[in-house]
Parts: structure tokens; C-alpha cells; sequence
């Protein structure tokens, strides 16, 4: 008697064990189809903020001048001034050493009186623009094209030329605001560029980029046949409520700061801020939705103090003097 109910007891293990190890077996496919299809995590995971804390590069003595990021903005026109200074100096503030305007002649002495810090070179409507805009582009870690280009034929030949030029030389880009309209124009601008790219549109950018001016289905699932048209070095980093970081199949989203207050340039100030995250992420060998996350996260929550200072009478430019206070907490290693 005793040695039946030792063989039922074994059994029972046995089994126990066999189906522990099926189940087993069924959580490992069922994580495995979903990180092949999209993998949804949050900007607030402990193990992303610690690599954007990560991202910035030691202040020491024995470094010079340029090394902690060379950024090249294309933009600035008659109607839009603004935009390529408030990128610029946001991403001079973030940690940038070097920032350089290429913008139109009529807009350079009015972004130069903004800043001494910046080098104005007035070039995109110079009758020999890319043969004066060539020798500039190998010094340059990230190039941010569009804060204030404007929509004109003209400047988005130039334009065009100027991406042709950064894909022999393997430079990476970011691309907003009018840089977007003239990309959902000519995408095939872009295509197989072999570099990576961010792509930073809002969203009505979005539904034009990808084709849609309907909001139906997930980011993900609308923008999927738009990424691999172009090939596989293309991030897009969706502004929303949520941002979303959509890069090969999966989804970061961006929650928390911000604030019920759009005011113009807010976007200018993500763009200049991710070239310079996204120039230490590609020093460091560091994957670029880290450089979105640290983007977008400081951008919101410079939003949230100014907000939480001025209310509905902020502007950018008071969300550009949260920056310093905004990167001592959250980007600086203590």
C-alpha cells in the first residue's frame, strides 16, 4: 500500500513538472511574438533612465573644445527667425560645445543678434550654397534640419543637395518641422540612408508623413509600411500627450511633466536638445531611443517648472532657462 502511494506521489510530480515546463515553454513564445512585433515600454523603466543619465560626457580638463558635440541647424528664413536660435541654443545648453546656423541672408543678422554664442552662416539662398555649405559638414557630429527653413523651392533644392552631401559622409540627422513637410514630399530623400535618423514630427506631421489624416489604429501599426519604405535607420519620435519613440518594431512611450501650454517653439527646443543627446548616444555606442527619451524627457519637464512658475504666460523661452536646473536632476551623475 505504502509503495503505490510513493509511485502516485511520483507520478503527480512528474506531471507537475511536465506541465510547469509546457507552460514555461508558452510564456517564452508568447514574450518572443510580442518583442517581434512591438515591445511597449515606458521612458520612466529604471534601466532607460539610468542610460540617459549615462549620456552625458565627463567635464575634464583634458578634453577640448568640440568634442562634447558639433551641431549643424539648416533653417532660418525671412518669416522665421526664432526657430533655429531657440534649437541652437537649447542644444548649447544641454552640452554642446559648437553649434553652427546655416540659414538664409536675410535671417542671419537677426539671429546673430540674438546670441554671440552662435556661428550665423548665411548661406541657403547663395546662388553656390552646397559648394559653401560642403567643407562645414565633416566637422559636424549630428546635422537638425528644419527649425524655421520655411517652404520655399528654392531652399528645399538646397536642401536636398545638403542630405545627398550628409549621406556620403554618413551623417546623422534629425529632422523637423518644414524639414518633415518637404521629407512627406520626397521621401525616397531619405531612403536606405545609412545613418540613423529621427524623425520629430506632432501630430498632425505624423498623419502627413505617413500618409493618414486619420487618427485609426496605433502609431506603430500606421507608420509601420512608411518605416520600411525606407529602410531600417529611421526612429520617429511622435509628440502627443504620450510621446512615442517608434523604432524597428517596438514603442517607448514618454509620459509624465509638460503642461496645458503649446506656445510656439517648444519643438525647436526638443530638436536642439536631442541632436546633442543624440550625438554622446552615437560617441558612446548607445542606442538612439535613449537619446530620445533623455530629449523628451527634458523638454517636459522644463515645460512643467516654467508652467508651475508662469502658468499661461510662459514662453520658450522661459522653458530655456529651466534646462540647467532640469539636466542637474535628472542627467547628472551625482
Amino acid at each position: 500500500m505504502a509503495i503505490k502511494k510513493v509511485k502516485v506521489h511520483v507520478i503527480l510530480i512528474l506531471m507537475f513538472s511536465l506541465l510547469s515546463k509546457l507552460l514555461t515553454n508558452v510564456v517564452k513564445c508568447e514574450q518572443t511574438v510580442v518583442k517581434n512585433i512591438t515591445r511597449m515600454c515606458d521612458c520612466s523603466d529604471e534601466y532607460i533612465l539610468r542610460k540617459t543619465a549615462l549620456l552625458a560626457p565627463p567635464l575634464s580638463r583634458d578634453r577640448h573644445k568640440g568634442q562634447a558635440g558639433r551641431i549643424g541647424v539648416f533653417g532660418g528664413s525671412i518669416e522665421y527667425t526664432g526657430a533655429p536660435y531657440f534649437s541652437s541654443i537649447s542644444a548649447l545648453k544641454v552640452g554642446a560645445d559648437l553649434t553652427y546656423i546655416f540659414c538664409n541672408k536675410e535671417a542671419a543678422t537677426v539671429i546673430k543678434s540674438y546670441s554671440p554664442e552662435l556661428i550665423v552662416l548665411p548661406v541657403l539662398d547663395d546662388s553656390k550654397a552646397i559648394e559653401k555649405i560642403e567643407p562645414w559638414l565633416d566637422r559636424l557630429h549630428v546635422v537638425l534640419i528644419g527649425p524655421g527653413l520655411g517652404r520655399h523651392d528654392n531652399t528645399f533644392e538646397v536642401i536636398e543637395n545638403v542630405i545627398q552631401s550628409c549621406r556620403s559622409q554618413r551623417i546623422p540627422m534629425v529632422i523637423d518641422a518644414d524639414g518633415l513637410y518637404f521629407v512627406s514630399k520626397k521621401p525616397e530623400v531619405i531612403k536606405d540612408y545609412p545613418a540613423p535618423i529621427i524623425l520629430t514630427p506632432n501630430v498632425m506631421e505624423f498623419n502627413r508623413l505617413v500618409g493618414q489624416t486619420t487618427g485609426d489604429g496605433t502609431k506603430l501599426e500606421r507608420s509601420s509600411s512608411f518605416l520600411k519604405s525606407l529602410g531600417g535607420n529611421i526612429t520617429i519620435l511622435c509628440k502627443d500627450k504620450d510621446d512615442e519613440i517608434i523604432s524597428k518594431g517596438t514603442v517607448v512611450k514618454v509620459t509624465g511633466g509638460g503642461s496645458g501650454r503649446r506656445c510656439g517653439g517648444q519643438g525647436d527646443l526638443l530638436g536642439g536638445s536631442l541632436a546633442t543627446f543624440f550625438a554622446w548616444a552615437l560617441m558612446k555606442g548607445e542606442d538612439v531611443n535613449v537619446a530620445c527619451c533623455a530629449a523628451a524627457r527634458l523638454t517636459r519637464e522644463c515645460n512643467s517648472r516654467a508652467f508651475s512658475r508662469l502658468g499661461r504666460s510662459m514662453t520658450t523661452t522661459d522653458m530655456i532657462e529651466e534646462i540647467h536646473g532640469v539636466f542637474q536632476d535628472n542627467f547628472e551623475l551625482k
